[in-house]
């Protein structure tokens, strides 16, 4: 069997680490202990963080334990950001977040097998030091020197940058050597904007103790031009069916670029080698079938929202685009896809002409464009023809949820809500 630094590298999940010959091991003398942090910035995980959950899988596929951290105390501060200081969150909003990232990660790791998974809070032993003992017993390891050399740190520097942010390293240095005295925790695992995190603990640890720890990152998601991946025009791709329904999202890997998305795959799908493989040739010679899209979108859909939420996707894609009868779906899945399209919500009482409707809902620019378009028989309501510009719509004409959805031609969407 490989071992799981061969696995994680095929699949493109290692930026770094920290001496890889001593990594590997490390790992090879059997099951060992390692964590993985996530700060409750939000109520939902992002794709950002599930990456992270897939290196947790396949650690846990080859025996090792891990301690999925939920930060109530960091996330109470916030990591630095490039761009600015971060909110402080109330403290009532940070631990509701906390409690919904907990169910969060436990959903996507196996909680209870050989190897199962243990969900701990930082704010559990940060509350518990001082002002006095933080200063004494962390920052007293600390060189001020390398901590303006951190880049993030650097580059605020001209803007600014407050003392909590600026002091978070000791934070999570801090959670470092208390997994590892705690529960024999030897690596910390994380995206690769947390390298400098991820060495000061390690360090830290050293010099306390003696122990040789070790550090593993993954590469940033990036799109073929070197931007963040994870974004669309609306925001953020969440885990969460409230923030990203299971439509934007299994849309939102269907248009996964060419370039790329074989290295989505290797990171989110569980098909073996030779199927990723076999994708990799047919996305090269027959680009246009996009079959590694639909693969990538229907398993990380499977994954996060469940086959059946996939299957109701799918066929409202097929629907919109006149493949499948709009009236077979149910409310909930109309709703999701008016949203994503921006359902433009009717005023008063009166109901407009379809080439009103088709203005409000954006498909065209204007009445005579409406009305061009149905005399070329290229405009349809809820899939259905039309035939006549000036006709009012109707209560007949809207879906359960009041959205009717106005096409022209195959391609251009829109909708209007009562």
């Amino acid at each position: 069997m490989n071992s799981v630094l061969d696995e994680l590298t095929w699949r493109g999940m290692i930026a770094d680490s920290t001496d890889r010959q001593a990594l590997a091991g490390h790992l090879a003398q059997g099951p060992v202990t390692f964590y993985v942090g996530f700060d409750p910035t939000a109520s939902s995980l992002h794709i950002g963080h599930l990456m992270q959950l897939m290196v947790v899988r396949a650690m846990q596929e080859h025996g090792h334990h891990p301690l999925l951290l939920v930060g109530g105390a960091t996330g109470l501060i916030g990591d630095p950001k490039m761009t600015g200081e971060r909110k402080m969150n109330d403290r009532e909003v940070v631990e509701g977040w906390v409690e919904s990232l907990k169910a969060q990660v436990s959903k996507y790791v196996d909680m209870d097998g050989p190897a199962g998974a243990r969900v701990v809070n930082n704010y559990d032993w940060t509350s518990e030091y001082s002002a006095l003992r933080l200063l004494r017993d962390v920052g007293k390891y600390f060189s001020v020197n390398r901590m303006l050399a951190r880049d993030v740190v650097a580059r605020r520097l001209d803007s600014g940058i407050s003392f909590s942010e600026f002091s978070y390293v000791l934070l999570q240095s801090l959670d470092f050597k208390e997994l590892h005295e705690r529960y024999g925790c030897t690596l910390q695992t994380g995206a690769q904007d947390q390298w400098g995190n991820i060495t000061a603990g390690a360090e830290f640890i050293r010099r306390t103790s003696g122990d040789v720890v070790h550090g593993l990152v993954t590469p940033l998601l990036t799109k073929a031009d070197g931007t963040k991946y994870g974004k669309t025009e609306s925001g953020t791709v969440w885990v969460d069916p409230e923030l990203t329904s299971a439509y934007a999202f299994h849309q939102f890997f269907l248009n996964a670029e060419d370039a790329k998305v074989i290295d989505y795959l290797k990171v989110f799908s569980p098909r073996p080698h030779d199927e990723i493989d076999d994708l990799a040739r047919q996305t090269a010679e027959q680009p246009w079938k996009r079959a590694a899209q639909h693969a990538l979108a229907d398993d990380i859909t499977d994954m996060v929202h469940g086959p059946e939420a996939r299957r109701a996707a799918e066929k409202a894609a097929q629907a919109l685009f006149g493949k499948a009868e709009l009236y077979e779906l149910d409310e909930t899945t109309l709703g999701s896809v008016a949203c994503e399209v921006d359902a433009v919500t009717l005023q008063g009482p009166t109901l407009p002409t379809v080439a009103d409707a088709m203005v409000l809902a954006g498909v065209v620019e204007s009445k005579s464009a409406a009305r061009r378009a149905v005399r070329e028989g290229g405009a349809y309501l809820n899939n259905v023809k039309v035939t006549d510009a000036d006709q009012p719509l109707t209560s007949d004409d809207f879906l359960p949820g009041g959205v009717a959805f106005l096409r022209r031609g195959k391609k251009t969407i829109g909708a209007v809500q009562r």
